[in-house]
């Protein structure tokens, strides 16, 4: 009969670790999904929650909270924010930024697990590099797509959704980690399915072009 007092206490702290762990998953890959999307907003917001004692961040993310790198992350932001609203700079900026997006998204799954065995923060990296990848390619792409029309009315508003979206993903994720885990869950499934026919448009407005500089 005394025993059970005992086993009591190793079922209540297994379900606090594997609620930690689902919680700390939810910040790795919802980090590294917003990283993708807007990483200089997500920094900032979640530097901002840390700094003013609003959220704990798990492991090393509380990083964010210091003032250099709030600014730095909100000076790149503004930079950002005037950039894509030019289509031929929007799309180089995206192509310079694969180069940053995905590691950084890489590093801050990683740094979700920091206080996990290395495996697992190992493992964090790689599927926080492949979670960047996807939303960082599904936006590069969308706007690509968005730069070819004449008219800037589309590219402002995608980018504009793309702030609010990366603001109100991270406070999502800061007080819920688990419905942002879940969001991040859907949208790879709707990224495997919109690759195939975002690659057939992009051919299909640029397919013309290449016949037209062809004859030439």
């Amino acid at each position: 009969m005394r025993r059970a007092p005992a086993c009591s206490a190793v079922v209540i702290h297994s379900e606090r670790m594997s609620s930690d762990f689902i919680n700390t998953l939810g910040f790795a890959m919802g980090s590294a999904w917003l990283s993708g999307i807007n990483l200089y907003a997500t920094v900032v917001t979640l530097g901002l929650l840390q700094r003013f004692h609003l959220v704990q961040l798990p492991g090393s993310l509380d990083v964010l909270q210091h003032w250099w790198i709030v600014g730095l992350a909100g000076f790149l932001y503004i930079v950002e924010f005037a950039a894509d609203k030019i289509p031929a700079v929007d799309s180089i900026w995206d192509a310079v930024h694969t180069f940053i997006r995905i590691p950084a998204g890489a590093v801050m799954a990683a740094s979700a697990f920091a206080h996990f065995d290395p495996s697992v923060r190992l493992v964090a990296l790689l599927a926080g590099g492949g979670v960047a990848l996807s939303s960082h390619g599904t936006k590069a792409a969308t706007r690509l797509a968005a730069n070819t029309s004449p008219e800037p009315l589309s590219n402002i508003l995608l980018s504009l959704g793309e702030d609010v979206i990366a603001v109100g993903a991270s406070l999502l994720m800061a007080f819920h980690p688990v419905v942002i885990l879940l969001i991040v869950g859907v949208f790879l499934v709707l990224a495997v399915w919109l690759a195939h026919r975002i690659v057939r448009a992009l051919r299909r407005l640029f397919q013309p072009r290449i016949r037209v500089a062809g004859s030439r």
